[in-house]
């Protein structure tokens, strides 16, 4: 289908998502509202700017009838002449701007995301890196206007962190952590290093869309809950009351603990919104994997054992493997000065998916 037919296309879908979000069968359906309101958010911008293309034609066209009407008034055909150019410079970009925005976005992108670390080769090197990387993302978070709640953490003696588990909420927030998923590898001299050797450590990383239960359908009798004490800091509440709860997830095997709360039914929802997102993770992950056999056009859902990202403290710098790109400013970096470097990836996915849909 030609670029301009899946603009008219995109724009009769758009009049058609109005139209049914009226209907009360859409309206009282929770699932088929949410689906139909993002769809109707996403389409929103695309055809905003067809829009300001059709009138950028319609302008071109007209001054172009001008220009030939006014052959004989060099005044009026400077004039016409010169609203040709700006409006076919404006119609050219804007045509650019549409093949950009028509390629294929993942779904998800507008959600909130749950974001799991946890510490890998290199002991407590790994678990203190670990800490870093939540620092880095909370700050990243911040920056972006997110708003970042801790779920779960394991710290360590020395103040590392083992395992952490944590919300970004915010519209969009997936599209800019979603990169992230995989294995970060730092390089530098430990704090627990007394010879100045340097070590490689690594952490992996896992972010996954949230979702609530509309989007995943879950048994009540598939799960179990147990109470118990929190394992980390927290204050002689947290250490003293049984408000922590361990949820097991019969048919996956995925066990849940969360603690941050003081009452043991918000520890509960909390749990219960992270094994919504783990198993919708699980379905995504089996589309991705489909997805990529045919058609290698994504950086941000690979392999979670792919080592994507170097963390290098002796030469200052940051280097991310998949778009073999490499800042020389580390301490801004972990300070959350993230957005060149996912920029850069979303230009890389938005670029190879538009190659991907040409030759399709």
């Amino acid at each position: 289908m030609a670029l301009l037919d899946k603009l008219a296309a995109a724009a009769d879908r758009f009049r058609e998502i109005e139209r049914q979000m009226t209907l009360p069968q859409i309206a009282q359906d929770p699932k088929l509202f949410a689906d139909r309101m993002r769809e109707y958010r996403r389409l929103s911008p695309l055809v905003e700017a067809y829009a300001q293309y059709c009138d950028a034609c319609r302008r071109e066209e007209s001054a172009k009838e001008m220009m030939a009407d006014a052959a004989s008034d060099p005044e009026l055909y400077a004039l016409a002449q010169e609203e040709y150019r700006a409006s076919g410079k404006e119609k050219s970009a804007l045509y650019e701007e549409l093949r950009l925005m028509l390629v294929p976005r993942d779904p998800d992108d507008e959600r909130s995301v749950v974001i799991e670390l946890r510490s890998g080769a290199g002991g407590e090197e790994a678990a203190l890196f670990a800490r870093d990387l939540y620092r880095m993302y909370t700050m990243f978070a911040v920056k972006e206007g997110f708003r970042t709640d801790l779920v779960s953490a394991s710290p360590t003696e020395l103040g590392g962190l083992k395992q952490a588990v944590f919300q970004v909420s915010g519209e969009g927030a997936y599209a800019r952590f979603k990169y992230e998923s995989g294995v970060h590898r730092v390089q530098r001299i430990p704090e627990t290093e007394s010879n100045g050797k340097i070590q490689t450590s690594t952490v992996t990383v896992a972010v996954l869309p949230e979702v609530g239960e509309i989007d995943v359908r879950v048994d009540p009798s598939d799960l179990r809950f147990e109470s118990c004490k929190s394992s980390g800091a927290g204050g002689q509440h947290i250490n003293k009351t049984e408000s922590a709860v361990r949820l097991y997830h019969k048919p996956s095997g995925i066990v849940i603990e969360c603690d941050r709360e003081r009452s043991q039914l918000q520890n509960k929802e909390q749990a219960l919104r992270l094994l919504y997102a783990k198993l919708y993770d699980m379905k995504k992950s089996e589309q991705d994997e489909k997805i990529a056999r045919e058609r290698r056009v994504q950086v941000g859902t690979g392999d979670r054992s792919e080592k994507i990202r170097t963390y290098n403290y002796p030469q200052s710098r940051v280097t991310d493997h998949r778009i073999n790109k490499t800042l020389y400013a580390l301490d801004a970096f972990l300070n959350g000065d993230m957005t060149a470097m996912i920029d850069e990836l979303t230009a890389f996915e938005n670029a190879e998916r538009l190659k991907g849909e040409e030759t399709t």
